[in-house]
């Protein structure tokens, strides 16, 4: 357990029934960290619930790994908290799998995850915590998949959530995803084929910039276009391995998924949300500014009320960010 004056972030353990089969052999008991704020052993006050959902590589942990001069996700809620924003509890589940990331949905290639967050996650803090249950005190954050993840919740599970942050969220996958194409099939045809990659996937790099490519590509192939019949990996890849050409079949798979196409149906769900916040860096190294401006535009034209806003950054070293989507969340909570 972490503790500073005041707050503490509590450390639990799951066991998951739906993580249990997971076809790559991931951990299904996992950690669970929950931040607590300071009023909470020191009165019989029940609290809104945040679930924050980590980038890419990224695990409940990650929101506490000290960086010089950028407070760790605790060290912020307390420092907004000590300026007059009302408690919350937050979440942090850990959805890491061996390829990366699980971009919170269930897929037989990587695992029910969606599934894990909305059945066990969520139910488990309610048993275990003083919180509001009622979904008009819960909502959802992330950023890059973590954003996706809470977008993609958001769309879903209406009944589990009233408010979304999405900070920088995968979305309008052709900018996003496809320029790494290229270098993935390359570094694909590097290691002797997909086959013979995954088979020896422990001993891949993992630390270069091509690197983040092809792992991403494997990541997001596995949760987006999974297939049982593609042995032993379970996918299959949106481009012709030999070739690198872009598999049409496959890429419609993808982007049905695609937080742009799928609010064209689902967008008027959020209309039922007391807070929908997105945001992106005009200077975002994967050109997500595109896909938060056509998401943008769409909840327009449905007539979803909601907030968008560009920055003056890229899409890194941006978790100011959040000291605005969890004030926005703690004050739409409060006014209820």
């Amino acid at each position: 357990m972490i503790q500073r004056p005041g707050s503490r972030v509590s450390v639990e353990r799951i066991e998951s029934r739906f993580l249990r089969t997971n076809p790559l052999g991931d951990p299904f008991v996992r950690d669970l960290a929950v931040y607590l704020p300071p009023s909470y052993y020191h009165s019989s006050t029940e609290y809104p619930v945040v679930l924050c959902l980590a980038g890419f590589a990224g695990g409940a942990w990650s929101w506490f790994n000290f960086q010089a001069w950028v407070p760790t996700m605790d060290e912020r809620i307390d420092s907004l908290v000590a300026s007059g924003v009302p408690e919350m509890i937050l979440v942090f589940p850990d959805c890491f799998t061996r390829y990366g990331g699980s971009q919170y949905l269930n897929s037989p290639a990587v695992g029910d995850y969606e599934s894990y967050l909305a059945e066990e996650v969520l139910p488990f803090v309610d048993q275990m915590y003083r919180t509001k249950k009622e979904r008009r005190f819960r909502g959802v954050l992330g950023k890059s998949s973590g954003g996706f993840g809470a977008i993609t919740l958001a769309l879903n599970h209406p009944d589990l959530f009233s408010a979304v942050a999405c900070h920088s969220g995968d979305m309008y996958f052709e900018y996003c995803y496809v320029p790494d194409f290229h270098v993935a099939s390359r570094m694909i045809r590097k290691y002797g084929g997909i086959r013979s990659m995954i088979e020896k996937f422990d001993q891949v790099s993992k630390t270069g910039k091509d690197d983040h490519a092809v792992l991403n590509t494997i990541a997001m192939s596995a949760c987006y276009s999974p297939n049982l019949q593609t042995k032993p990996h379970l996918f299959d890849l949106p481009f012709e391995e030999r070739t690198g050409k872009l598999r049409n079949a496959i890429w419609r798979k993808w982007k049905k998924l695609d937080p742009v196409e799928v609010v064209k149906t689902k967008g008027r769900h959020l209309a039922d949300y007391g807070l929908v916040y997105l945001d992106c860096g005009m200077r975002d190294e994967f050109g997500l500014f595109v896909g938060a401006r056509i998401f943008d535009r769409e909840l327009q034209r449905l007539g979803v009320s909601h907030i968008y806003e560009e920055f003056d950054g890229g899409h890194f070293h941006i978790q100011d960010r959040y000291n605005i989507s969890l004030k926005k969340m703690a004050e739409y909570f409060v006014s209820l």
